[in-house]
């Protein structure tokens, strides 16, 4: 099966995009579609899940999300996240997202998996992690990028109650990182 791009341009440019494409694609009947479809173009992403060996808990970040207003939630608890940069290595991207969210130095993290995060209307793609920290590796403040304007709270969750409060999570990378650790590497630590 094959598709074309017939013409794409961006109609919105300020700190995302949003890119309107005129397509052409093949259909499961033999046949052929030409559609209009508009994506939000919000680059490719990290997240990552980690996990402090002493305190046998998760650490999470807790910051607000003014897309969460619409639902009256604002401020969520999830896994340090952030945006690579044009040409940037995923690794390294993750270790600087985490030193400036939580201030945590971080050597080899584990690539869980890649995905999309939203493939009906985003171009988004996720690079996500797995680390094990120790309380030496905590080398800076963390609270987020100040040039940014990040606000950042560290949240330590003991693995013992993660189970039971997986309903309080409302970020999919979160659920999903969670769920992989419980379904994988729960009985290794």
């Amino acid at each position: 099966m094959q598709y074309t791009i017939l013409k794409e341009q961006i109609i919105f440019d300020d700190h995302y995009k949003i890119i309107e494409g005129r397509i052409r694609y093949d259909t499961f009947g033999g046949g052929s579609n030409t559609v209009r479809h508009l994506a939000f173009d919000r680059g490719d992403s990290v997240a990552i899940l980690l996990f402090e060996k002493e305190s046998q808990s998760f650490l999470f970040t807790n910051q607000f999300r003014y897309p969460t207003c619409k639902r009256k939630e604002g401020w969520l608890i999830e896994i340090v996240a952030g945006s690579l940069e044009k040409g940037e290595d995923p690794t390294n991207c993750i270790q600087r997202e985490v030193i400036e969210e939580l201030g945590y130095k971080i050597e080899s993290p584990q690539l869980i998996n890649t995905f999309y995060t939203s493939p009906g209307g985003s171009t988004e793609f996720m690079h996500l992690f797995y680390a094990e920290v120790s309380e030496d590796d905590k080398k800076e403040i963390g609270g987020g990028a100040e040039q940014e304007d990040e606000d950042i709270q560290m949240v330590r969750i003991p693995i013992s109650e993660i189970q039971g409060r997986l309903n309080e999570f409302k970020d999919a990378k979160t659920i999903l990182a969670i769920q992989w650790f419980l379904l994988n590497r729960n009985e290794k630590s």
